[in-house]
């Protein structure tokens, strides 16, 4: 069903939209066993602001983890990322460690404050100021809330309780609150959000549920994804957006039916939009991830102020992070 949305919205939107046939894009989202180069330098001092490390051989995966997969070490990231120049990551906990931050941690350590910065998974009704501080120094900004990849669902009521029980206990550090959740929760989060008094960053484009199959001929409207309209107005308070993961979105080999969300987010919360590769794309093998920056830099334009707030400058506000430039 098609939720309502504003005039001016839709006419601005339509503007977006593509012509009646699209081009096929030359490069597809697979390697093919050579690294390629983006077609320009990412700015200097460009922060991935979702990435994973894991090590199942040292660090035990949560007894409920729904997948097992190779390691995935900071010499590793570091070997990805010299390709593109990228120096700064944010560590993000993955639901397979559940709240045991040992991995993370241990890689955070090595990255050091002035490089790295992490969201940990945390028990809002267990934890200590104490932890909370040394994860701090260490360079802990945020705690994430993970719906997504465990299954969970929630009504409006336990959705409100739960973020409020995490908001309490990360607004003494300024810590990022961090969503992967469904799109269709941005609505009842349009009521949650302005009482959290906590900045808040959802993930993966707010996980919209694009049409299938992919049609060529028709531009997705975004505005009639359930719950986009509800995300474009939490970006214009304290709301941050990832625009990561396509790969888990996307139903066309070459992105395009993410061509509207992602020009639509940036148009609309330019100073809220932050990059992320989500390496090393677990369940999904190897990633290109060449296609996707480029797709960044072709729905900036040739907005070169615009491609530094996404790849970078955002990041630094969001995260509380040292400008490296």
């Amino acid at each position: 069903m098609s939720i309502a949305r504003p005039d001016m919205k839709l006419r601005s939107w339509r503007r977006l939209c593509y012509p009646a046939r699209i081009p096929v894009r030359l490069y597809s989202q697979h390697q093919t066993g050579k690294l390629s180069r983006p077609s320009r330098a990412l700015p200097n001092g460009t922060w991935d602001s979702h990435m994973h490390v894991v090590d199942p051989k040292r660090f035990s995966l949560a007894a409920d983890a729904k997948y097992k997969p190779q390691a995935h070490t900071l010499e590793d990231a570091r070997a990805f990322y010299s390709q593109f120049g990228i120096q700064n990551m944010v560590l993000v906990q993955p639901s397979i460690y559940g709240n045991d931050n040992s991995c993370m941690l241990e890689a955070l350590h090595e990255l050091t404050p002035s490089h790295g910065r992490a969201v940990v998974g945390l028990d809002p009704n267990n934890i200590d100021q104490n932890t909370m501080q040394k994860w701090h120094a260490l360079g802990v900004r945020g705690a994430r809330v993970n719906l997504v990849s465990v299954g969970r669902e929630l009504t409006e009521s336990e959705l409100r309780d739960e973020l409020q029980t995490y908001a309490r206990v990360l607004r003494p550090f300024d810590w990022v609150l961090q969503l992967y959740i469904p799109l269709r929760l941005a609505i009842p989060l349009e009521k949650i959000v302005p009482d959290l008094g906590v900045k808040v960053c959802i993930d993966h484009f707010g996980w919209p549920s694009l049409p299938e199959p992919y049609d060529p001929s028709r531009a997705v409207p975004p505005y009639e994804l359930p719950g986009f309209e509800s995300l474009v107005a939490l970006l214009q308070r304290n709301t941050w957006i990832k625009l990561s993961a396509p790969y888990r979105l996307s139903k066309d080999p070459d992105m395009r039916d993410l061509d509207s969300v992602g020009r639509e987010l940036i148009k609309e919360a330019k100073h809220r939009v932050v990059y992320g590769t989500d390496w090393p794309h677990t369940r999904f093998g190897d990633v290109d991830s060449v296609p996707f920056i480029e797709k960044c830099f072709e729905w900036c334009g040739t907005d070169t102020g615009l491609i530094e707030k996404l790849f970078r400058d955002n990041a630094e506000e969001l995260w509380d992070a040292p400008a490296n430039r």
